[in-house]
């Protein structure tokens, strides 16, 4: 039994809504613009759930990417202003490499793009119309599938050779402005984590498809959350991992409600970076 597991019933939680998979027939899509005429926007629609998101402060050193599927980390930044694009990938981008390549002795990183987002209330989730609003559904960012796509699409001919070896898809997530209060992010326990709870679903965009993992109920998830980030403060979600061996290889998460948040609590900014992280063993 792990320190986690010993510790979970003294641990502080709130109760929150968490957005899962309501049951569809077929597997389910979004479409990232328009539809076409008559065609719903998305085919996943959400089942709430109210789950215990525990407080894991006090053992915040004990969670690891490899067991539970994410982790939290100290990373202070140089960058002034995160809405500026030029700055994230001059300055975020080298430092956010050297720093993943060293926290996970990887061979190799390449970031492969980046969102900020920002809530606003009442404001859709519209890709490309500035900040993105929190993602407010239980789901992972990868399928077994596309994990591996994702290094087909960006290392094109280096890709076969890379494949051999281990790649994850990791994502660095922080809050630009804290102590974060609201919206913060929930991550389920990999360890709890069914292989039947995790539906690959369709992304569809003008261009391209790509495939995520929606997430269906399962009263054995174990959730937590890190209250009050700070922006020198950063998480590290699993999002993908070639390797069978009994690691966690994928990491649902969710932003949620805390139903003890201020009411004039600053509206939730934040910016992810998606990484390709490759091992040669």
């Amino acid at each position: 039994m792990s320190l986690i597991e010993r510790n979970i019933e003294s641990l502080p939680f709130v109760r929150a809504e968490l957005n899962y998979l309501a049951p569809v027939e077929g597997k389910p899509r979004t479409y990232a613009f328009d539809p076409p005429p008559g065609e719903p926007k998305s085919t996943a629609l959400p089942e709430p759930h109210q789950v215990p998101v525990f407080d894991g402060r006090s053992l915040a050193e004990s969670f690891s990417l490899d067991r539970e599927g994410f982790a939290l980390v100290r990373h202070p930044t140089q960058v002034r202003d995160f809405y500026d694009d030029k700055e994230v990938r001059n300055v975020y981008y080298p430092a956010a490499e050297a720093f993943i390549r060293s926290a996970l002795g990887a061979d190799r990183v390449v970031i492969f793009d980046h969102t900020v987002r920002k809530r606003v209330d009442g404001a859709a989730d519209i890709r490309g119309a500035g900040p993105r609003q929190p993602a407010t559904r239980v789901h992972v960012d990868q399928t077994d599938r596309s994990g591996a796509d994702r290094v087909r699409e960006h290392l094109g001919a280096e890709a076969d050779e890379l494949l051999k070896g281990r790649v994850q898809v990791i994502n660095l997530w922080r809050p630009i402005h804290g102590p974060l209060r609201d919206s913060p992010l929930a991550m389920c326990d990999g360890t709890t984590v069914a292989s039947g709870d995790l539906v690959a679903s369709d992304l569809i965009y003008p261009n391209r498809s790509g495939e995520n993992y929606s997430v269906s109920y399962n009263p054995n998830h174990r959730w937590f959350y890190f209250p009050e980030m700070t922006p020198d403060e950063a998480l590290l979600l699993k999002c993908y991992d070639s390797a069978t061996d009994g690691r966690t290889r994928f990491g649902p998460h969710t932003a949620f409600v805390d139903p003890t948040t201020p009411v004039d609590a600053a509206p939730r900014e934040s910016i992810e970076l998606r990484t390709l992280v490759f091992h040669r063993q």
